[in-house]
């Protein structure tokens, strides 16, 4: 474990780590052992990690609480024209009422350990960083296999720090029966849509209650109808005491991914070329989904999600590369390295460890640039080219796959991974929209058709270059002729040889069959770009942490994560401050009645009458909707429920702030803020909007 002398706000750091922050002397009101302490109770053991973000248990009876968009494909997924739970909301009055998440898991951390040794033993004397890296992926994937065996509900992962430095295994109880209780209706928990997103003020209810599920015995297993609430150890009380400007807060959950130790050229890569593209190509396929379901409810259900999914991370990019541009940021990044080289050059020793490092990480870049265009295009064919291709790929990299000699195959493809991958596919369906699908892979075609010489998708060019069709017609033919619209028809095509699968003729199935060469070309480029880039970005770190001799956390890498700073307003512009809360005041004033700021009729009504019950806070004299802090948080963190000074429940997190969306990048005291809804805002909409207030009474709220 690296030592830590930094305690300033910044840093998503492991809860092993969180004893060295000196925490009561920053406001933490109970022991650092309360907030974690292994093998015993303590509030860590409250959070779990839900899909792609973090929900909390706030009951005795397994009830979690999570963000409204981290349950919005559950709520999508179950919904349809006539009951649509995303525009209505969703209520169930008692336990036989709640409804399945489907596709859902939730995750609860039951131990962690170093197990760096174990994982880099057999690798000292390899020297090459693909091959060390290989026998790495090749341990980690057999210790994982012994935890999971026989059927248990345990699940490890063994997760690399600091580019590999050290390893650390956690081990997670795994729920498969989620349920849904409480959702609010989008015009509450999503108010303010995509123009409000990333912003401040922020006037979103973005919160949903679910339920977690296991067998009588206690394990975690697919949803039954003999299945019980989960009864956590700990579950999280909510706080009785408002709160205030510069109160204690922190926040306990699983963010994404972070990139705070990455070069100049790593910048230059994702500010010039990798953020503009994906940010133009979410654009269009956003464009595209809108256009085909202008008139179509049932077509919009289907792609809610997706189009959700993609505005967010198009926004969160925009905002990235501005604020990169906005602030110098590379040119930042290039004068720290050049006091890096100078340091680095002043002795002879620390001259040959380090002297190099960054040109060498530059060469690496320099590979991988000369097939850039096709590489991002084949990436779009391989993600956003509708649901059809995408499945043929998945059969078909399967199948091939398991042709090769046991030792040869990826690591981590086995049976349990093949059963979930057939059992996760009608997801896949649920979502399918074949306008839109077909609208996606002939706008990938033409993006392919314009690529250079030298950089073309050979296995297309049958059809980019077909004189009697055109690719609208060659497009209409294909899902025409396909089977693959037929769920039972592609499930049963795993059992196939890739032979075998040529034989079906279907030409979804043809045509990823044409791709699996240039696919392993550009798997195996990746490979040993990212085993390369890694060996040296862990060279750079020590030399970084010899030279500054700082406290380092490591980047976020969706592993659970200690977070915490003060309630705190900021000054985006000159002469502008933001208040750190926002009230149901600002909910009616921005109201127009239209989407995406359409307040319910009844929440208007309440806020006219000033029914507040008792959710007003006293310095506002009215219910608090949001509030900011200054705790350290990345994607992933959505949902993580966000703590008093007692390790109360007062919030939960939902968003950053746009100003600061470099935050991936660098941590900025001045700007960087959480966005929370309050807890009382959650309360007042569940008891007094929702008439849900037996769950408050179930929370413990009296």
């Amino acid at each position: 474990m690296m030592t830590v002398f930094s305690f300033a706000q910044e840093g998503m750091w492991l809860l092993n780590q969180i004893d060295q922050l000196d925490l009561a002397k920053k406001g933490l009101g109970i022991p650092v052992s309360d907030v974690y302490s292994p093998g015993k109770p303590c509030v860590a053991g409250a959070v779990v990690q839900l899909g792609g973000g973090t929900a909390s248990f706030v009951s005795p009876e397994g009830l979690i609480i999570t963000n409204h968009h981290v349950a919005y494909t559950a709520l999508q997924r179950a919904s349809s024209v006539n009951s649509d739970y995303l525009t209505n909301g969703f209520l169930a009055k008692e336990r036989t009422a709640e409804i399945k998440a489907p596709g859902y898991q939730a995750r609860l951390l039951m131990e962690m350990k170093d197990v760096t040794e174990e994982v880099l033993a057999g690798t000292k004397k390899i020297t090459d960083p693909v091959e060390r890296d290989k026998k790495v992926n090749e341990k980690i994937v057999k210790m994982a296999e012994a935890v999971g065996k026989d059927g248990s509900d345990l699940e490890a992962q063994i997760v690399p720090m600091y580019n590999g430095k050290q390893y650390i295994e956690f081990i997670h109880k795994v729920f498969r029966d989620i349920r849904i209780v409480y959702s609010p209706p989008r015009s509450i928990g999503n108010y303010g849509g995509e123009i409000d997103n990333w912003m401040w003020p922020r006037h979103t209810g973005d919160f949903s209650f679910l339920r977690v599920y296991v067998s009588p015995e206690g394990k975690g297993v697919a949803y039954s109808p003999d299945n019980v609430p989960y009864k956590p150890a700990v579950w999280l009380k909510v706080a009785r005491e408002g709160l205030k400007d510069g109160d204690f807060t922190f926040i306990i959950g699983y963010p994404g991914f972070t990139t705070r130790y990455r070069t100049a050229t790593s910048v230059h890569w994702n500010q010039e070329y990798n953020y503009p593209f994906s940010i133009r190509n979410f654009k269009e396929v956003i464009a595209l989904a809108d256009e085909l379901t202008k008139d179509d409810p049932a077509g919009k259900l289907k792609v809610a999600s997706l189009t959700k999914g993609l505005a967010n991370v198009m926004k969160n990019y925009q905002g990235k590369v501005e604020g990169m541009k906005r602030t110098g940021f590379l040119q930042k990044k290039i004068n720290f390295e050049k006091e890096f080289q100078a340091w680095a050059d002043a002795t002879p020793e620390r001259k040959a460890k380090y002297g190099d490092i960054l040109a060498r990480e530059k060469e690496q870049y320099n590979l991988i640039d000369k097939t850039r265009e096709r590489d991002n295009v084949f990436g779009i064919i391989q993600g956003l080219a509708g649901t059809m291709l995408s499945v043929a790929e998945q059969i078909s990299y399967i199948s091939n796959e398991l042709q090769k000699p046991e030792a040869e195959r990826r690591p981590g493809l086995n049976e349990e991974a093949i059963n979930e991958f057939r059992d996760r596919l009608q997801y896949s369906y649920n979502d399918y929209y074949e306008p839109l699908d077909k609208a996606m892979l002939l706008r990938a075609l033409k993006m392919a058709s314009t690529l250079p010489q030298g950089q073309r998708i050979v296995a297309l060019e049958p059809i980019l270059s077909n004189d009697e069709k055109t690719l609208e017609q060659s497009v209409d033919e294909m899902y025409a002729a396909t089977k693959l619209k037929d769920i039972d028809y592609a499930k049963s095509l795993l059992k196939m040889t890739p032979a075998e699968l040529a034989k079906t003729g279907d030409p979804f199935i043809r045509l990823s069959l044409d791709m699996l060469p240039l696919s392993e070309e550009v798997n195996r480029v990746n490979e040993t770009f990212g085993a390369n880039v890694t060996d040296l970005r862990k060279v750079y770190l020590d030399g970084l942490y010899e030279w500054k001799g700082s406290g380092m956390y490591p980047d976020a890498n969706s592993t659970i994560r200690f977070t915490w700073g003060p309630v705190k307003g900021y000054r985006p512009a000159d002469a502008v401050w933001y208040y750190p809360f926002t009230s149901l005041t600002g909910v009616v004033e921005k109201n127009t009645g239209e989407e995406p700021f359409d307040a319910p009729a009844g929440l208007v009504t309440l806020a006219e009458k000033k029914d507040f019950g008792r959710w007003a806070d006293p310095q506002l004299k009215d219910v608090p909707v949001a509030f900011l802090n200054q705790c350290d948080i990345t994607g992933g963190n959505s949902g993580s429920p966000v703590m008093n000074a007692k390790g109360e429940i007062i919030g939960v997190a939902f968003d950053g702030n746009y100003e600061a969306m470099i935050s991936d990048w660098q941590y900025d005291y001045a700007l960087q803020r959480c966005i929370a809804v309050d807890i009382r805002y959650v309360l007042f909409i569940t008891e007094k909007y929702g008439q849900a207030g037996f769950l408050l009474k179930e929370m413990g709220v009296d």
